[in-house]
């Protein structure tokens, strides 16, 4: 009997949650709010439109980090660490997101993962606010 493969289902994120674009990116920078936590900077907005989901970019210096290996490493990280949290995220609608690395020095994952949970939890209380304040 030949055993049946399971598939499993990419962990990644996808192309629907990831921001991309020009116009959508300078609409974000533009339009967007910005802060800081730990080693990161961050910039958010919210959107209303029917598009699918929360997006997000994430950005490391090269004038911090010169190889690629410790840039990528860095957006590993970062991605990974919204992959994990992003339930955390409660918007009315949707929500564009960019995290930009802002440190000499490589965080670990767990650095990372904390200052992205408390981004998130940020952003859902001032999204919670503006909703009361808006009704």
């Amino acid at each position: 009997m030949i055993p049946v493969r399971q598939t499993r289902r990419p962990e990644g994120l996808s192309k629907q949650e990831r921001l991309s674009g020009k116009a959508d990116i300078g609409r974000l920078l533009k339009d967007g709010r910005f802060g800081h936590e730990g080693v990161l900077k961050f910039c958010w907005l919210l959107r209303t439109d029917a598009d699918s989901g929360n997006r997000i970019m994430v950005s490391v210096s090269k004038r911090f980090f010169k190889r690629a290996v410790k840039r990528n490493l860095l957006k590993r990280r970062l991605r990974e660490a919204y992959r994990r949290s992003k339930g955390m995220l409660d918007v009315p609608g949707f929500c564009d997101l960019m995290f930009v690395y802002n440190s000499k020095e490589i965080a670990d994952y767990q650095e990372i993962k904390q200052a992205v949970e408390n981004i998130l939890n940020y952003i859902s209380e001032k999204a919670a606010q503006k909703e009361v304040v808006a009704q």
